[in-house]
């Protein structure tokens, strides 16, 4: 039997996806990436793993950072949700796998994001994939423009 993700809860949201922009703010510049923060939350509201862009690698992705924090068969993944500054991508050209295929490989039933992702870099799929994946997923775009922010050098060169 598959456990039930996590009730919605606005306050807890807004909070986590505050968390993700300010993780973001630790990514060391890049002109051909988007700087991006990741929160892994368990059912229990407990702090699983957190991840940003670059964090340890170049081509490291957010989600991707916090996910490799915990083993794929971790149970707790099963009721978390994962939260992210931007979009999780359908689109790498750095690794095999995007953000979308390894929330979906992981098993999370909910993923809760701020900005949806800009065609700058690629044409993301993220919502719709995971979503046709029975994923919840939720866009809280009152904070895309914080995320933005982080990100303005992009826009602005």
């Amino acid at each position: 039997m598959t456990p039930n993700p996590p009730e919605h809860d606005t306050e807890a949201d807004l909070r986590w996806l505050n968390e993700c922009v300010e993780l973001s703010r630790r990514c060391p510049r890049s002109f051909t990436a988007f700087a991006v923060g990741s929160v892994i939350v368990g059912g229990e509201g407990d702090v699983l793993a957190t991840g940003y862009s670059r964090e340890t690698a170049p081509h490291d992705h957010a989600e991707e950072a916090a996910l490799a924090k915990l083993a794929p068969d971790d149970p707790r993944l099963a009721t978390a949700t994962i939260y992210t500054s931007l979009e999780p991508c359908t689109t790498r050209a750095s690794r095999p796998r995007s953000c979308t295929a390894l929330i979906l490989a992981a098993g999370i039933p909910r993923v809760v994001y701020a900005w949806q992702e800009p065609t700058l870099f690629a044409y993301c799929t993220g919502t719709e994939t995971l979503r046709q994946a029975g994923v919840e997923v939720i866009e809280i775009s009152e904070l895309a423009p914080d995320a933005r922010k982080v990100n303005a050098h992009l826009f602005n060169a």
